[in-house]
């Protein structure tokens, strides 16, 4: 079979020939010597070459768009056979196609998990929304004790089961808490916006290096969210419920730090008091060793468990040390994300911005303690 080139030269070839014989046509046609049979003779061999010419441009036709599309398959996301490479050059697609305002194309979306057929909708696809949303970050240390979701209009009970009689519930205080506020506990729509800068070097760079630098940095913003909501002390308007300093969570107070902790423990139903942690700053774990160890080095070296009698979890948000069962510390994230593009102008820096919605919802404020040193009298 011919290759590509050689059907180009052939065509060449055969134009240069047909056009030859139509120019001595055209001659012989207007000159009065010229007999019928030396015109009836350049008409056959003109013929015979357009046969020729169409054979071979039907030929060279179809082998173009042969390769055309080798080469377009070749380069898109079916050229590669791992997965895990498919999915990170889909990723890259979508954050250079929403920077550069360009359609995200039907084979991008699924594969990423998305079985949209328009292209047109600007839903963050769900592959790439569940491991921005919900897959663990360490730099926010919640990740690793409370609860996390990603259910639109979730609503859940507040304890895991009940029975026919209402008066087994051992924990007063959780037996009041449910009698006020119901049962059940249903999430809310709070929304909040992370913004991840992408350089023009970064966004022609390599398909990995775009898409890590993009995820690291929307994960980044999505946990600093999570721990700016839970521990704040002024919360927004409407965002109380999601601080543990501002729902309404049981103060306890010791001498120093130490005894406050402990009597935040021991002030725990025991039904929460067997899964219970503790979140607190290090510098306030560093005082209370040095309060405690009085010049005797063991302490140092101790694990926090040891000395305080819980798993301790290390959070410089965490202003007042928080003691309770986080499982009763519930995330939820909305499923649909939405994704746009954004410029600093000040920068010239673009932007891959996702918008979510989110709810944190403490289900029982009986569950936790906070621990803080009594006022001088």
């Amino acid at each position: 079979m011919k290759t590509l080139y050689e059907l180009k030269q052939n065509l060449a070839t055969i134009g240069q020939q047909l056009q030859k014989v139509e120019n001595q046509l055209a001659e012989k046609a207007v000159d009065p010597n010229a007999t019928m049979e030396e015109i009836q003779a350049l008409q056959k061999s003109r013929d015979d070459l357009k046969m020729r010419f169409d054979v071979v441009k039907q030929q060279h036709d179809a082998l173009e768009e042969e390769q055309k599309a080798k080469f377009a398959a070749n380069n898109g996301l079916n050229s590669v056979d791992d997965p895990k490479e498919r999915i990170i050059k889909a990723k890259a697609e979508l954050i250079r196609a929403t920077i550069n305002q360009r359609p995200v194309s039907v084979d991008v979306r699924q594969a990423l998990g998305d079985n949209d057929t328009t292209g047109g909708n600007k839903f963050l696809p769900k592959t790439v929304s569940t491991e921005i949303l919900s897959e663990p970050f360490v730099k926010n240390p919640l990740r690793e004790l409370s609860t996390f979701t990603q259910i639109t209009n979730l609503e859940v009970p507040k304890i895991d089961f009940t029975l026919d009689d209402d008066d087994f519930i051992a924990d007063t205080e959780t037996a009041k808490e449910l009698k006020a506020t119901g049962s059940n506990v249903q999430f809310g729509r709070h929304k909040f916006k992370v913004f991840a800068g992408v350089s023009e070097t970064v966004l022609n760079g390599t398909d990995t290096n775009l898409v890590a630098k993009v995820e690291q940095a929307l994960q980044s913003g999505v946990a600093a969210k999570e721990k700016k909501v839970a521990f704040a002390t002024t919360p927004k308007p409407g965002e109380e419920h999601m601080s543990f300093y501002a729902s309404g969570i049981k103060e306890m107070t010791g001498e120093n730090l130490y005894k406050a902790i402990k009597a935040a423990i021991a002030d725990l139903h025991e039904d929460y008091r067997e899964n219970s942690k503790i979140v607190m700053t290090y510098q306030d774990y560093s005082d209370i060793i040095e309060t405690l160890a009085n010049g005797n080095a063991t302490l140092y070296t101790a694990q926090p468990e040891q000395i305080l009698g819980k798993p301790v979890v290390f959070c410089d948000a965490a202003i007042h040390p928080i003691v309770g069962d986080f499982s009763y510390s519930h995330f939820n994230y909305d499923l649909n994300a939405l994704y746009e593009t954004d410029k600093d102008v000040k920068t010239g820096v673009q932007a891959f911005v996702v918008t979510t919605w989110f709810d944190h919802q403490i289900k029982l404020k009986s569950a936790f303690r906070i621990a803080k040193v009594a006022p001088e009298a």
